[in-house]
């Protein structure tokens, strides 16, 4: 495309691609060319184009202007209405599944107040885009509840017009209501604090039917990640659990596992952080090093002096999904006199340019660790697949052998959520703790 753009003193012109030219911008182009001294016009187009925007020559040539009409960007307006609760110097954010939104970092993007005491933001979204959100006070351990305390939905939107207003309300905050009481036959630890950790996490202990009434026995022990998702609906960030207690339940009544007592880590706003072992250069983190002493140095040898377990690292396993299984299999590989058996479930292997894989090729030696892995081939637009291929093939070639010590599984059209690894708990807990 031709444009030639001149300064005030000469007459401005805007040529059209010659297949979409009009012939009225043909005679004034043609005019103007003989008028203007060719020196003038190249010094001035010289300058225009550094320092004047393109005109879409398509637009020009159908309005019959030389200067594309101006279009609006879409708008989304947020406005929040809190409960009375609200601490007064609290912040109010929004974080959701877009990258203005903080791609669910808690913190996403923060609304101002105004004197009704509402909260707003307005941002810009393209037609079409579809939004998942929630509302919290600067972290997942202060996201919207519904008013019991409960679990909410997603908040979706799909951008639809030019301009938009969500009128939000918001129930009530996860710190500030009683924590829900949780399944009966559960043993609860509240605000459990760690000296390698910042903030303080509960924990949630499942024992196997028989526990109280068998006082000589004693049980191996499986560790898990994100503890609220996976007992109680009312406490999962997502509104769904793994049920692995019910299901745990169920397999050992049938003789498919023995059974095991299965502790939940809650996760908590420092999760990203806690769940990888080094920095990503987008993201952050690496701290999982201090993760795993809290684990192995703290809570383990408290839940071994609390309850009747089998300490020792042949039966005690350590499982959990995205970034758990991540950090399942790194704590497995560095803390293997302590870990055995490891649930590597929808793992983030694609977190700091696949370091996972390196680290087990960097192996000097296998390790006596039974591996399960698996992914869902509708997980990250099939990159996921790919990515949990290649850890497998890392761990063949390091000596694990599929269908032995490593059981490898792809789930088709299962997705990155907890009804997907609900749907697969009882895979997991029987290849990891099949019957003795």
């Amino acid at each position: 495309m031709l444009r030639t753009l001149c300064s005030s003193f000469v007459l401005l012109v805007a040529c059209a691609e010659s297949e979409r030219g009009s012939e009225a911008v043909d005679a004034v182009a043609e005019t103007a060319v003989d008028a203007a001294a060719e020196t003038a016009v190249d010094a001035a187009a010289e300058t225009a184009v550094d320092t004047v925007a393109d005109v879409a020559p398509e637009t020009a040539a159908d309005t019959g202007s030389d200067v594309a009409p101006e279009t609006s960007t879409p708008t989304t307006s947020f406005v929040v209405t809190v409960p009375p609760e609200t601490p007064e110097d609290a912040t109010v954010h929004i974080s959701g599944n877009h990258a203005a939104l903080g791609d669910w970092d808690g913190i996403g993007v923060a609304l101002e107040r105004g004197g009704d005491g509402r909260w707003r933001t307005t941002l810009s979204f393209p037609l079409g885009t579809a939004l998942e959100f929630k509302v919290t006070r600067g972290s997942w351990e202060t996201v919207e509840k519904d008013e019991n305390g409960g679990e909410i939905a997603n908040r979706t939107h799909t951008v639809a017009s030019s301009s938009e207003t969500i009128e939000i309300t918001v129930a009530s905050w996860r710190d500030l209501v009683p924590v829900p009481p949780g399944p009966p036959g559960l043993d609860f630890i509240r605000g459990v604090s760690s000296a390698y950790l910042g903030p303080t996490r509960d924990i949630v202990v499942y024992k196997p039917p028989g526990y109280d009434t068998s006082p000589a026995r004693r049980y191996p022990v499986l560790y898990m990640h994100d503890g609220q998702n996976l007992m109680d609906p009312a406490t999962s960030a997502f509104g769904v659990a793994w049920e692995v207690d019910d299901t745990a339940t169920a397999l050992i009544g049938e003789g498919r596992i023995e059974p095991v007592i299965i502790v939940g880590i809650y996760n908590t706003s420092d999760r990203m952080s806690e769940y990888t072992p080094v920095p990503d250069p987008e993201y952050g983190g690496g701290d999982a090093d201090d993760y795993g002493r809290f684990i192995v140095e703290e809570l383990k040898p408290d839940i071994d002096a609390t309850y009747r377990t089998m300490p020792e690292a042949a039966v005690t396993g350590l499982a959990g999904s995205s970034l758990g299984g991540l950090v399942s299999l790194y704590l497995g590989l560095a803390e293997s006199d302590v870990f055995g058996r490891l649930g590597v479930v929808s793992p983030s292997v694609w977190w700091a340019d696949r370091y996972i894989v390196g680290r087990v090729e960097a192996l000097q030696a296998k390790l006596p660790l039974k591996i399960w892995l698996d992914m869902g081939t509708a997980e990250g637009g099939g990159g996921a697949v790919d990515d949990a291929r290649a850890l497998r093939d890392a761990l063949v070639a390091e000596g694990w052998v599929e269908g032995a010590d490593l059981i490898y599984r792809e789930y088709p059209g299962a997705a990155h959520d907890e009804g997907a690894w609900a749907a697969r708990t009882d895979d997991i807990l029987e290849a990891l703790y099949p019957p003795q």
